[in-house]
């Protein structure tokens, strides 16, 4: 495969522009050419797409909340206290009640089943942009499927109260639609620092931007819930709807794909970035290595680690409500900044692990592999243990929360693991990879559900036992697994043309005598 690179070959040295053996972060910038990150350019994308993801995942998760005051009837639940395995009932019923709306304000005679799928459409959208979002990003720059992502999302957003008076069909369709348009934006958002995120930067940059989606999933669960009780559900797609598209402004604003064209970044940085990404920061052509990729055991470690590590994710998100209510009859919709506390760890220690990788591989106290695989495996075996943990907890309310709060948290480490490996082996299609990595982890939210009802169908301690078991089982195995087959170095079939012919030409200086 040939490609034209797409700009000149920047003057100076690049730390991308190496062969395939070595690795990102081997040849440095001099000191003197870095410009500090306050106030840059590359900062303030950053930031931006910080207050996106925050935007795009109070887009998802507002409907699980605001459904709560949207039906007005429920199918009963058989009393999970029947077990002699179940925890005892508490001496006050602290079953939760039905949020109460304002007489004008419409609620439907939804069922469980009808809720499941209405809550579960998203992902049907979800899953099909994933991959030719990242492909087209790649190609055309990310920061208008990323800006059209979340505007589209914001807008279908604010059609929410009417479709849901249309009836349930015309929700799911809307809810799809959503799904649809924001499928592209991580994607896209890899795609972009591809262009922009200097080598030595990238895992604090990528970390940053990508932590959002915890911070907005934390402000989402208990604002929402708030928002139903004061003004209404209708207010809660109106505000979201909202704010996505004030956010679209700023974005299409301030944000361009390429530093070339930044109108406002200086010549320094400029410099820095150009010269730090060499031809690995620009556009990849219309075709791309496809069978090489298929056959590439490192991309298929990523993608199998991130799927187990996302089991373990999805497993607590969508049956913790259930574990609390079923189990120890806790009502987590009586304390909404509870529920949200795990996302709240996410974020932060995600943030964080972002800037001590950079500076571990900055120092060169390690290699970009061996920071890639130790946040990995700290980022899975940490939340595997808390996971075996919560299944000595028992019934003590104090030591379940503690412990599933700790395992969401401590997988915020991987942020800088696996989850961002795709830029290093291939940078040029760090987008195109990320859909097809995304698509597979979106698998497991699917399946994990499924699993978790064959297990808990009998409401027993025991039966959570093995699904707490199985998560942290699945989690070691993918960290295990991206330990053994993962790598941090640029795969031969990602350089680029002019790489190919400069390694060709080292290799032969190097055998002639």
């Amino acid at each position: 495969m040939i490609e034209p690179s797409a700009m000149p070959r920047p003057k100076g040295f690049s730390v991308n522009s190496v062969s395939s053996d070595r690795e990102d972060g081997t040849a440095l910038i001099e000191p003197d050419a870095v410009p500090p990150q306050c106030c840059s350019a590359r900062l303030n994308l950053a930031l931006l797409m910080f207050f996106g993801f925050s935007v795009v995942y109070g887009l998802r998760v507002n409907l699980s909340v605001a459904m709560v005051a949207m039906v007005n009837t429920t199918d009963p639940k058989p009393a999970p206290n029947n077990s002699m395995h179940a925890c005892p009932l508490p001496a006050k019923d602290n079953t939760s009640e039905s949020i109460v709306q304002p007489d004008w304000i419409p609620q439907y005679p939804w069922d469980t089943e009808t809720q499941g799928w209405l809550l579960g459409a998203f992902f049907f959208g979800y899953l099909c942009t994933q991959i030719p979002g990242g492909y087209l990003a790649g190609h055309y720059g990310g920061s208008i499927f990323l800006g059209l992502g979340v505007l589209g999302t914001a807008a279908l957003t604010l059609l929410t109260p009417l479709a849901a008076q249309f009836g349930s069909y015309w929700l799911f369709a809307l809810r799809a639609l959503e799904g649809f348009g924001e499928g592209v934006t991580f994607p896209a958002m890899m795609a972009m620092w591809a262009r922009w995120a200097p080598p030595l930067e990238r895992s604090r940059l990528i970390s940053l931007s990508g932590s959002g989606s915890n911070f907005g999933a934390f402000l989402a669960l208990p604002l929402t819930g708030l928002i139903c009780q004061t003004l209404g559900w209708p207010a809660v797609f109106y505000l979201c709807g909202g704010t996505g598209c004030l956010w679209a402004i700023f974005w299409f604003i301030f944000v361009t794909d390429d530093p070339r064209t930044h109108r406002r970044i200086s010549e320094k940085e400029r410099d820095y970035i150009i010269n730090s990404l060499g031809t690995q920061g620009t556009a990849h052509g219309w075709s791309v290595p496809v069978l090489p990729m298929l056959l590439s055991i490192p991309l298929w470690a990523i993608i199998i680690t991130q799927m187990c590590s996302n089991w373990s994710y999805y497993t607590l998100l969508t049956s913790l409500p259930t574990y609390m209510d079923n189990i120890l009859h806790f009502d987590l919709k009586s304390n909404g900044f509870l529920s949200a506390l795990p996302y709240l760890g996410g974020w932060l220690i995600g943030t964080l692990s972002g800037f001590a990788a950079d500076r571990l591989i900055e120092r060169r106290v390690f290699s970009v592999t061996v920071v890639r695989k130790l946040f990995t495996l700290a980022g899975m075996l940490l939340p595997a243990a808390f996971l075996v943990a919560v299944s000595f907890a028992g019934c003590s309310h104090i030591l379940t929360v503690t412990f599933l709060t700790l395992s969401t948290t401590t997988g915020g480490i991987s942020a800088s693991g696996v989850f961002i490996n795709q830029i290093d082996i291939a940078p040029r299609y760090a987008g195109f990879l990320l859909g097809i990595t995304n698509t597979f982890g979106t698998i497991p939210g699917i399946v994990a559900p499924i699993v978790t009802g064959y297990f808990t169908r009998d409401h027993t301690l025991d039966g959570w036992r093995k699904v707490f078991w199985v998560a942290a089982a699945i989690n070691v195995s993918g960290a295990l697994l991206f330990l053994i087959f993962g790598t941090g170095k640029i795969q031969p079939w990602a350089l680029t043309e002019e790489e190919r012919t400069e390694t060709e030409k080292k290799r032969s200086r190097s055998i002639s005598p």
